[in-house]
Formats: structure tokens, sequence, C-alpha cells
């Protein structure tokens, strides 16, 4: 699995798991990305800082670290602007959702069905274990998690 931080041309940056590089070159030649903010399928790698652990060891000191002209510092945000961040994440979840099916546990069997032509296309949603999740991807069938949990509709007051 690799991951990449995808922007939107309306500059949302938003986190997206592969299967491999191949496989997102796949999807985006597919059009098959799109921004989970606003729906735009004008889809980039963004920048990304590697994430590299420091020693047990050592210390964590600041340094410097040379930056191309025209980039950006990665921001600090409070725990407010953090909060309202992921609410606006659940609203669009929720948006996208209300235009989903919920299939449950046929999820892996009904994607696997729309990605080999065997089913027309369909926006869905529902649940697979983590085995069948690698399954999936390793066939290269389009899923991905999904960022808040969904309660089944049948487990709904």
């Amino acid at each position: 699995m690799i991951v990449f931080d995808l922007r939107c041309g309306h500059d949302h940056v938003f986190e997206a798991w592969f299967g491999s590089s191949d496989d997102y070159a796949d999807q985006k030649r597919r059009g098959l990305l799109s921004c989970p903010m606003c729906g735009d399928v004008a889809i980039e790698k963004a920048v990304m800082a590697p994430n590299v652990s420091a020693k047990g060891n050592s210390r964590s000191e600041p340094s410097n670290v040379p930056m191309a002209a025209g980039a950006q510092a990665p921001a600090e945000h409070s725990p407010a602007e953090v909060k309202a961040m992921l609410a606006m994440l659940a609203r669009a979840q929720s948006a996208m959702l209300e235009k989903s099916e919920w299939v449950g546990r046929d999820f892996a069997d009904r994607a696997r069905a729309m990605h080999l032509g065997e089913s027309d296309q369909s926006a869905i949603h529902g649940e697979v274990s983590p085995e069948q999740a690698k399954a999936l991807v390793d066939e290269g069938v389009p899923v991905a998690p999904l960022p808040f949990p969904v309660v089944p509709p049948e487990a709904q007051n």
C-alpha cells in the first residue's frame, strides 16, 4: 500500500491510499478520483513531507530544510480549527453517502462485479474484512476506506 496527498482544483488537500503508484495512475486516467470535500475531479499529487521517525536517543531539534520558491511551510492548526475541519469532512462523507447505496457485507462481491464489468457502475458503500479489502486493492478494484465509521441502516434508531 502507498499513501499520497492529493490536491483538487480548489486546493483541498486529502490523503488517499493505493495498492501502488500504477494503481494511482490508472485510477486518475480512468477519472475515478474525486475530492471528498467538493467532488472536483481535477486531482493532482500534492507535495508530501516524508514521515521519518527520529531515533529513540536523539533530541528533536528544528532543522533548516530548503524549500522551493513559492512553497509553504506546513500549517499548524488550533484544536478548534482541527475540530472544524473534521466536522467539514464528516459532512462531506455524509453528503457522499446520501448518493450511495448501502450494500452491507455484499460490498466486496458488488465492487468486484462492477470492476469486471459484470454489473452497472454505481456508488456503493458497505463492510469488508481487512483481508477482503486487501484482496480488492490487490485486484485493482477502486475502493477506499471511509474516514468515519458508518452505522448500518438496520442498526440505526
